[in-house]
């Protein structure tokens, strides 16, 4: 069996290696699959595909999307989605893919510090498991592959 694992989350340091690596460590067959990471494909998306807009607004709907349709198409095909929330990046995509999987009825492992119980305490309520590591995160899905 091999799952495919979504990874939702802010793209701006390595917490999606770190996870595939200790994955990879541990043998588990894991097909990892995310939004995209280039800011700024994800950001010009819209005007590569469909040309230059207009203005700003029009350009980030554009991108939005063309970001949204790949989002829905992964989460979609995932077997789990995993969503890290940090405290150092507004995390509105996050919170934007985590609320798509439980809709999805998808299982969610949220990974998110303690300090921010307050703020996610209903999409916590909401995740099948709620951790606060990425090391975590890897033990729980580890542990589906145990006899």
């Amino acid at each position: 069996m091999e799952l495919i694992v979504y990874l939702a989350g802010q793209i701006h340091d390595d917490w999606r290696e770190e996870i595939k690596s200790q994955a990879s460590e541990r043998n588990l067959p894991l097909t990892f699959v995310g939004p995209m990471e280039d800011h700024d494909r994800s950001d010009n998306i819209g005007e590569e595909i469909l040309g230059k807009q207009p203005n700003a607004v029009l350009k980030d709907e554009a991108a939005s999307s063309i970001n949204n349709l790949r989002t829905d198409i992964l989460i979609k095909k995932a077997d789990v989605v995993i969503a890290l929330f940090g405290e150092k990046y507004k995390q509105w995509n996050t919170a934007m893919d985590a609320a798509r999987a439980t809709a999805l009825q998808k299982p969610l492992i949220l990974i998110r510090p303690e300090s921010l119980h307050h703020p996610l305490k209903e999409l916590s309520n909401n995740a099948s498991l709620v951790v606060e590591t990425p090391e975590q995160a890897v033990r729980a899905l580890s542990y589906i592959f145990e006899s």
